[in-house]
């Protein structure tokens, strides 16, 4: 296994003669595998997570950092690892995530405390950045635009929801056969499974563009990410507190810093010029709230669950599966909309149903025993439909709002945007949920939040619509020049 990955590195060099055809087929294949295996690994403790916290002592304020590693990592570096794999190579880069993910997540395995499993969580979302921001990228070149590419992004979407749906499921199950450390270990070995394929199915790319990398730009953001993050995770023991206020305002003198950089810089990690086009502001919405009201709420449900109406964990995943695996199929048939429904009207349909399935799950968390299967079941459904048409939205707006050979820094922006939302969101709905004498009525808050949320997302993505202005016709105007020149005495 370790020659093979060593060679499979090695033969991944951008410094290598590419193929020069891609092979479509297997590009798909090989980025949807690795993707489902990174939403697997990020949505795994889910249904683990008080097993996980018993089994390390931690407490439940340490049980947000636990959630929140891996969103953590992939926040703070997928927009830099966009760039690095438009400017270095998209096939190099996602290679490099692939057996990153699968090392951290057995590190995870083998972790003895809070703060090693956090920071193994932390590192696996760095190698998800890798995979999720080069994947886009690598399918841009593989499929020119028109259908292909609108099939193509749909069924890569398709697997984000069933990486998200088979994760809690796999867990789950593994640990209640064995224990949680053996399913992050397998997990791991079906990542490092996929290392030495990627060679072979997947042709490399990059961006034409020449400059030194923006080391700065990419410093700085990623510092910001993580203090913004660090402080939505602390603050819910209190958001007055001292070191709260003093992450939040590094922040935003960081983020600060990262426009002045990339204003100056010849090869700016993020071209703010995209931030006044409407397509890629509707993408970064439409991104930041799936992570703050549909992310977040069933990241953090689960467990709550758990706790009021005593499910189990299985009971719990197969719950999210239901959710999840609707979303899967929904994003797989999506790609029919095409021609008749723009993404940017999808995106506000998939808010507007996750909105409604909110309000039919409101008392599910105050009713014990099987009556609880059937107040969740109906929003379940009709939230996972709407999660498919996001899913399927997003990664076509994210290629489609920018330059084709900048297509992984527009898949990093998104993903960003999304990760981002999902760390505040888990942040918020844990701090709703524990703000009341108890949490069946917290969990009502929760659910109240995110409707709240999604109404706001359809609104806001509605609003960011592309003005086309009407050209004045040239008839009379034009066809008046000749005549005034002729009437010109010779």
């Amino acid at each position: 296994m370790s020659r093979s990955l060593s060679e499979a590195v090695r033969t991944a060099d951008p410094s290598a003669p590419p193929r020069s055809t891609p092979r479509p087929a297997a590009t798909l294949a090989v980025t949807s595998a690795a993707t489902a295996l990174a939403l697997m690994t990020y949505t795994a403790p889910m249904v683990t997570l008080p097993d996980t916290a018993a089994s390390l002592g931690t407490g439940l304020s340490g049980q947000a950092w636990l959630l929140n590693g891996t969103p953590l990592g992939l926040a703070a570096l997928l927009l830099i690892a966009g760039g690095l794999a438009d400017d270095y190579g998209r096939r190099r880069t996602f290679l490099y995530g692939t057996v990153a993910l699968g090392i951290t997540t057995m590190l995870a395995a083998l972790a003895s405390n809070t703060w090693q499993f956090t920071l193994a969580r932390v590192a696996q979302g760095a190698a998800s950045a890798a995979i999720l921001a080069s994947s886009l990228g690598l399918l841009v070149r593989a499929f020119p635009a028109g259908p292909g590419r609108i099939r193509a992004t749909g069924v890569w979407g398709a697997f984000v929801s069933g990486g998200i749906a088979l994760g809690p499921v796999a867990a789950g199950g593994i640990a209640a056969a064995a224990n949680w450390r053996l399913a992050y270990g397998v997990l791991g070995l079906l990542t490092l499974a996929i290392a030495p394929l990627v060679p072979r199915a997947v042709t490399e790319s990059r961006s034409p563009r020449a400059g030194r990398p923006d080391a700065a730009g990419a410093a700085t953001l990623a510092l910001s990410l993580v203090a913004l993050i660090a402080a939505l995770t602390l603050g819910r023991d209190g958001w007055l507190r001292a070191p709260v206020a003093l992450l939040l305002i590094a922040s935003a003198a960081l983020a600060w810093t990262f426009t002045i950089v990339e204003r100056r810089t010849s090869t700016p990690l993020l071209d703010l010029d995209l931030l006044r086009k409407p397509p890629f502001l509707a993408s970064a919405a439409g991104a930041l709230f799936t992570g703050l009201s549909v992310i977040a709420l069933f990241s953090y449900l689960p467990t709550l669950l758990q706790h009021t109406v005593g499910l189990s964990a299985m009971d719990t995943a197969w719950l999210f599966m239901v959710w999840s695996g609707v979303s899967f199929v929904i994003a797989l048939q999506a790609r029919r909309l095409a021609g008749h429904v723009s993404p940017r009207h999808q995106l506000a349909i998939g808010f507007t149903l996750h909105t409604a399935a909110t309000l039919t799950m409101l008392g599910a968390a105050s009713t014990s025993g099987p009556g609880s299967w059937a107040r969740l079941l109906p929003g379940l459904l009709i939230s996972g439909t709407g999660s498919g048409l996001l899913n399927a939205a997003l990664p076509q707006l994210a290629v489609e709002s920018v330059p084709a050979e900048r297509a992984a820094m527009g898949s990093g922006a998104n993903n960003t945007a999304r990760y981002i939302g999902s760390a505040a969101g888990v942040a918020l709905m844990i701090a709703v949920s524990t703000s009341t004498d108890s949490l069946a009525r917290g969990a009502d808050v929760a659910l109240w939040v995110s409707a709240g949320l999604g109404v706001l997302a359809a609104v806001v993505v509605l609003s960011l619509r592309t003005r086309t202005r009407t050209r004045q016709a040239p008839s009379l105007r034009t066809r008046q020049v000749p005549r005034r020149r002729a009437r010109r005495p010779r």
